[in-house]
């Protein structure tokens, strides 16, 4: 049986490997998440170790490239969490309103799902006509599975009990088409949603946004990482933007935390540094 301290050291030698031949930096990752995955993955690749691995993924581009979609399985679906799509509706959209255009960061989207959730309240609110998401993934086939749109036709029920208690106006199967046993959603509303990869770890920042939503992805970093992409963040809004993290995640006590004001708390919502406190909910 290996000594703990040598898997330590070999999964170093791995993330560190993979962060020097493609630029991908899994290093600041939350560690009990990667050894996790990296576990996973040794199940289906006919690898014996973590040592094993390290040779094969500097000179097989596939096989690294089956590896950091395991790293970054997305998880998501269609008004996930209602209850923030309801609060966006009633108390960010009507201030997004006073900005002659919007722009929307819609940062770890996984496969779309949520950033499709947000086009449908922003359209209800008549905001949508002005208004530019850019959805972004590591995982690249998760982002081509968002331009497709296309999603498990036994998912929809629940999608459309989510849109309901998220304050949707009308009938949600006005916003997709079934077919073959799947869904897809309508394709007028990827003119207006730019997908593309983006690593949060290693990529620059996306200037002059108005709403940023990152959810159930500060949770797979360390507080370094974290406190690294709360930066970038900040950075990427406008004063008196929007940073939307959901019910899972906080910015209370990262070194970031300066940089915005509560919204609402509930819904983990803050709001960047100029006009901070403004509509905070207590």
């Amino acid at each position: 049986m290996k000594h703990a301290d040598t898997e330590q050291l070999e999964v170093d030698l791995l993330l560190e490997a993979i962060y020097r031949c493609y630029g991908y930096d899994f290093r600041s990752y939350a560690r009990s998440s990667i050894e996790r995955r990296i576990a996973q993955f040794l199940a289906t690749s006919h690898c014996a170790s973590v040592s094993e691995l390290i040779p094969k993924v500097i000179h097989d581009h596939s096989f690294f490239s089956e590896l950091a979609h395991c790293f970054s399985i997305p998880v998501t679906e269609l008004f996930r969490d209602p209850e923030v799509y309801r609060v966006v509706r009633e108390k960010v959209v009507p201030l997004l309103r006073t900005w002659p255009h919007v722009k929307i960061w819609h940062a770890g989207c996984a496969t779309g799902e949520e950033a499709y959730s947000l086009a449908i309240v922003l359209k209800e609110e008549g905001v949508y006509d002005r208004a530019t998401i850019y959805a972004t993934d590591l995982n690249g086939q998760a982002i081509e599975q968002a331009r497709e749109g296309v999603y498990e036709m036994g998912k929809i029920q629940d999608a459309t009990r989510n849109y309901q208690q998220a304050g949707g106006q009308g009938s949600f199967s006005q916003y997709y088409h079934a077919r073959y046993g799947a869904v897809a959603m309508d394709p007028a509303f990827r003119e207006r949603i730019v997908f593309s990869t983006h690593n949060l770890a290693t990529d620059s920042v996306f200037g002059e946004m108005h709403l940023i939503f990152c959810r159930n992805v500060l949770i797979y970093f360390n507080r370094e990482l974290q406190n690294h992409v709360l930066e970038l963040f900040a950075e990427s809004l406008v004063h008196g933007g929007f940073l939307c993290l959901g019910t899972k995640e906080d910015i209370r006590f990262t070194a970031a935390s300066a940089h915005y004001g509560a919204f609402d708390r509930k819904a983990r919502i803050y709001r960047r540094a100029a006009g901070a406190e403004d509509g905070v909910k207590r």
